[in-house]
């Protein structure tokens, strides 16, 4: 039987960080993950988003000042800043002309067709934003589209990512309906001004609009929209994770549009008033995979939305 060879000696770790041109630290280094910091950057997250919808004129400054003040929580402007961004958020105020967009320079703008338009009827100018949802181990982004006139929400979608693919699915779904716009409200997001979105509008003859740079307020409906669906729903539930998140919005949206009744539509549900069926296939889920499927402890998940059925 043969005799078991010993292992051949090792040199030692100084020499073999000079053979690979390494550093001594860099091989006793053991990366960890900080579940601590993680989890007060996600509360971090949920309160600017929180003091955002609150006073949408703060910057960075005034995050600050709230966090410490509100929440006893000291930090560096330059991190909520960071965090601000990973939001999609900026104060509003008037900003000077020089100012550039997020959007991507490459695609196409439109000009903002809404200045002196009177819209008067369902179906004349639908509108479209992108939000954060924050749920209690990290965020999703929502997309939703809403009739402008009546308010009533159309189609929504979720996702992990801000690419274009979720918005350009939820303008699908809502096209589905058989009904369609004479105009398309939109910000000058690169979601909204990708060749996939505006190719889809053009496609169907709809005119394009886009608001004006550092205008938050051109496109008022649906951002109000985002401080209803926030503070009646997301920061009362409290969502663990994108599928939670999910049926829940799902059963917000069919309360706001078939039993939330609004003041400035003469006290009519927006479904009342855009003239949707009484009853619609707003019950049946789809979880096909997709884009906008978000991992989570059950599995991957797709996060779509089903339209209503225009009556």
């Amino acid at each position: 039987m043969l005799e078991k060879q010993p292992d051949k000696q090792l040199p030692p770790v100084q020499r073999q960080c000079d053979l690979l041109g390494l550093s001594r630290s860099t091989a006793y280094y053991q990366p960890q993950a900080d579940p601590g910091r993680r989890a007060f950057e996600l509360k971090l997250l949920a309160l600017i988003d929180k003091l955002y919808m609150d006073q949408p004129s703060r910057g960075r400054y005034g995050m600050r000042d709230a966090l410490a003040e509100e929440h006893g929580l000291v930090v560096n402007p330059k991190r909520i800043r960071r965090l601000m961004r990973k939001l999609g958020i900026e104060a509003i105020y008037p900003k000077p002309r020089k100012n550039t967009s997020a959007a991507n320079k490459q695609h196409k703008k439109y000009p903002y067709l809404l200045n002196t338009l009177e819209i008067d009827r369902p179906d004349q100018v639908w509108c479209a934003d992108i939000t954060y949802i924050r749920l209690a181990g990290g965020f999703v982004y929502l997309v939703a589209i809403m009739d402008w006139y009546s308010r009533c929400v159309l189609s929504w979608e979720l996702s992990n990512t801000m690419d274009a693919a979720f918005c350009v699915e939820a303008l699908q779904r809502a096209l589905s309906s058989g009904r369609q716009p004479e105009i398309f409200n939109t910000d000058q997001g690169c979601q909204f001004t990708s060749e996939a979105f505006t190719g889809l509008l053009t496609q169907h003859g709809i005119a394009i609009s886009m608001d004006g740079v550092g205008r938050a307020f051109d496109n008022i409906m649906v951002e109000r929209l985002w401080r209803t669906v926030k503070y009646e729903d997301v920061y009362i539930r409290d969502y663990r994770d994108p599928a939670e998140a999910r049926f829940g919005l799902r059963r917000y949206f069919e309360h706001y549009n078939r039993r939330r009744r609004h003041r400035s539509l003469g006290r009519k549900t927006p479904a009342a008033v855009y003239g949707l069926a009484k009853r619609c296939d707003c019950d049946r889920m789809k979880t096909d995979g997709g884009r906008s499927a978000v991992a989570t402890a059950l599995g991957s998940v797709a996060l779509r939305a089903p339209s209503p059925r225009a009556g």
